[in-house]
């Protein structure tokens, strides 16, 4: 099972978010990792590429839980982009460490307003730390990636 058919299957199953909802995040999802592996180099999928230029610039904006829920969404994406931008210029300046990590995480925020648009904050909160938990990558893998375990 590939990174995003695990995702994919905790959106439906443990989150039980609509059809929409999870197209949505996994088209976002596909894009952040297309556009993370372009600002650190790496080898980039043409399937992939392609696939996040269609979403970003045709798919995401015609989506329906996207219409429906833009205006609470842009600036939570705004501010994931923000914090990966943070991110990512801690790890290239040699200054990484538990923030950074945290930071680069921001797509997760987008996932737990998902859920409370969805279903409500009552529901949100019950289900925030399985949003959490989500991020599969440890502080101890992302600090001995930066040399500083």
């Amino acid at each position: 099972m590939t990174g995003i058919d695990w995702l994919r299957v905790n959106l439906q199953k443990v989150l039980a978010l609509p059809a929409p909802a999870i197209e949505w995040l996994l088209m976002l999802y596909g894009a952040i990792q297309v556009f993370d592996d372009v600002a650190d180099g790496d080898a980039v999928e043409r399937d992939d590429l392609n696939a996040a230029i269609w979403n970003t610039l045709g798919g995401m904006s015609q989506n329906t839980f996207w219409i429906a829920n833009s205006q609470t969404l842009t600036p939570i994406v705004a501010s994931m982009i923000l914090k990966w931008q943070a991110s990512d210029q801690a790890e290239r300046s040699g200054k990484a460490d538990a923030r950074s990590f945290v930071w680069r995480a921001g797509y997760y925020d987008v996932v737990l307003m998902t859920v409370a648009l969805c279903h409500g904050t009552q529901r949100a909160t019950e289900t925030a730390q399985q949003v959490m938990e989500l991020y599969g990558e440890t502080l101890e893998d992302y600090m001995k990636e930066f040399g500083n375990a």
